[in-house]
């Protein structure tokens, strides 16, 4: 990274996704550290329903960098800087048993959490005219 750029951040959270937080945590797991294209990769090409919600939450969260700065971000550096997976809320069920009973069990939910570093672009400088003119 060159001393002269900037580094800036944007973030994405996705909440109440219907999987299981230690599922979609393995998933998360895949791209963590890596480039936004690589991750979008890597996510299209696994073979887990996580993989889906992951990849949503990351490209959202490079979208947001684009869009929202007030600076140009280089999209190739675009870089996930964190990423969690929380659990989410929990619905409480009840399947039925033996004997008339009801056992109870939960259906948890998962929160994302996505932040991603961009390098803004660096402006090349016209050649200076004046130093042209005096040699």
């Amino acid at each position: 990274m060159a001393d002269n750029q900037n580094t800036i951040f944007a973030r994405a959270v996705i909440k109440g996704i219907d999987n299981q937080p230690r599922k979609t945590r393995i998933v998360a797991d895949l791209v963590r550290d890596r480039y936004v294209a690589d991750a979008v990769v890597i996510l299209e090409n696994t073979p887990r329903r996580a993989a889906r919600a992951v990849r949503k939450a990351v490209e959202s969260a490079a979208a947001n960098l684009i869009n929202n700065s007030d600076v140009s971000i280089d999209p190739k550096s675009i870089r996930i800087a964190r990423i969690s997976v929380t659990a989410g809320t929990r619905m409480r069920r009840y399947v039925p048993a033996s004997r008339g009973r009801a056992l109870p069990f939960e259906k948890i939910s998962s929160n994302i959490f996505v932040e991603v570093a961009g390098e803004e672009k660096v402006k090349k400088a016209a050649p200076k005219a004046a130093e042209k003119e005096g040699k």
